[in-house]
């Protein structure tokens, strides 16, 4: 098996300035501190080389639009599929800085140039109304929670949603009150999802008494304990007055 050559940034300039002088470029390497630096009327066009997509390219190509916005980075072709979510985040990345992306790809002798997209503008505006939903649900996440029991940054822990801040409200009221119904739990506020809730049964805690009517697995009971402090919050929250004779056995 034929040893793989070993690519230098250098070898990406000749490719780069092919490419550039086909457009009507006047393409020279190594200007004032630019690795390649272009000009075709009053255009002028810079273009830094990297061998793998880092901080430090990033950081020299917006110093770079401090003399002109048409900057692009120029790495040799990655080994990652471009159709997984973290390419789609690197081009993101690249679009939000406002640098445009070539990739070259060495193939033996033979090596091609492509402009994965060329440096414009990025609509912020734009960008969140396509992304209205995911606000939306962020807001949402956030309103159905009723303390902050997530520690941000953390990872490979089990995480506090909304959902499960749900569960935790019924299992406590079902626990200290008996068997209810889902009407019943809601009007106490456990919120519009209870039945669904109670019916998919997700984690387990709850049991069917009767058409109607739940109460509180063992399984659920053991949860309930290492959730004590967000237990008390909600019976604190809870109208007992208004529970009537549903709660009696």
């Amino acid at each position: 098996m034929a040893e793989k050559k070993k690519i230098y940034e250098a070898d990406l300039y000749k490719p780069i300035q092919k490419l550039f002088v086909k457009e009507g470029y006047q393409v020279y390497g190594e200007v004032n501190d630019c690795d390649i630096a272009m000009v075709k009327g009053d255009e002028v066009v810079v273009v830094e080389l990297k061998l793998t997509l880092n901080v430090n390219l990033l950081i020299q190509a917006t110093k770079r639009q401090k003399l002109t916005d048409l900057v692009y980075i120029a790495i040799p072709k990655p080994n990652i599929n471009r159709r997984t979510k973290r390419w789609t985040d690197l081009c993101h990345l690249i679009r939000r800085l406002e640098l445009g992306l070539i990739i070259v790809s060495f193939s033996g002798n033979r090596k091609t140039t492509e402009i994965v997209f060329h440096p414009t503008p990025f609509d912020r505006g734009k960008s969140m109304r396509q992304n209205k939903k995911k606000r939306e649900a962020l807001l949402k996440e956030m309103d159905g929670r009723s303390s902050d029991s997530n520690i941000g940054g953390s990872n490979k822990t089990k995480i506090m949603t909304a959902y499960k801040e749900n569960c935790i409200r019924i299992a406590c009221y079902l626990e200290q009150y008996g068997p209810l119904s889902p009407k019943k739990l809601k009007e106490m506020g456990t919120g519009d999802k209870t039945s669904s809730i109670l019916t998919k049964n997700y984690y387990r805690w709850f049991e069917r008494v009767k058409r109607g009517t739940y109460k509180i697995s063992e399984k659920g009971k053991r949860e309930l304990e290492g959730n004590r402090e967000l237990a008390e919050l909600y019976l604190q929250k809870v109208e007992i007055g208004g529970l009537g004779e549903e709660t009696k056995d």
